[in-house]
């Protein structure tokens, strides 16, 4: 199969960028709100959860944009990306939301994203969230495959594991000791090298 048949699927946070919620977290000094999909995996849960915290504190969209404007990319994520972008379609499938994601797709080259929208009020202040999608990761990747790709599809988290293991290959980066114990099959890397050499030997 022809290398332009296949599509490379990310997750975003914890994979290419840190968490932004940490990141808000430790910028704000509350730490409830630096539980992510890796603790909850039901994230309508932990989205609720979140605009919760941040009504009672009086937190808006700006001033998460203020924290995120401070968040670069991990260390060769950039170039990790550009490398894989040389022989792969490549699509950032992330349950964040187009308000956080713009400025550090600038930051990557603008690569392709698929994620949410928030929903927010005149005041800045976040009053709900658009899914795009039921299950975005494993829909996305299943319509994918529906119209002739092949994926090979990784991240670190939970609410990646629909799109992982309904592609052709998929893989877990940086993950957390529990994931990586409770799904042993799963190939899990910590370095963007071995990655990029496992997306090519999976495309041969």
């Amino acid at each position: 199969m022809s290398n332009n048949m296949y599509i490379t699927c990310l997750d975003l946070e914890g994979v290419l960028v840190p968490e932004i919620w940490i990141a808000f977290a430790e910028a704000t000094g509350i730490p409830e709100l630096k539980k992510t999909t890796r603790d909850e995996p039901d994230y309508d849960k932990l989205m609720k959860y979140r605009l919760a915290i941040l009504k009672e504190h009086g937190l808006g969209l700006k001033e998460i944009q203020d924290t995120i404007a401070t968040i670069d990319p991990m260390p060769g994520a950039k170039e990790f990306l550009d490398e894989l972008r040389s022989f792969s379609q490549v699509i950032i499938i992330s349950d964040t939301f187009s308000q956080f994601a713009t400025p550090l797709m600038k930051k990557l080259g603008w690569p392709t994203i698929f994620c949410n929208t928030l929903e927010v009020a005149e005041s800045g202040e976040i009053t709900g969230f658009k899914m795009r999608v039921e299950k975005s990761k494993y829909s996305t990747v299943k319509a994918l495959q529906s119209v002739g790709f092949e994926t090979i599809a990784g991240g670190d988290s939970y609410n990646d594991l629909g799109m992982i293991q309904a592609s052709k290959a998929g893989f877990l980066f940086r993950s957390t000791e529990k994931i990586k114990a409770d799904y042993p099959d799963l190939p899990a890397f910590e370095e963007y090298g071995e990655l990029l050499e496992f997306i090519r030997k999976s495309m041969a």
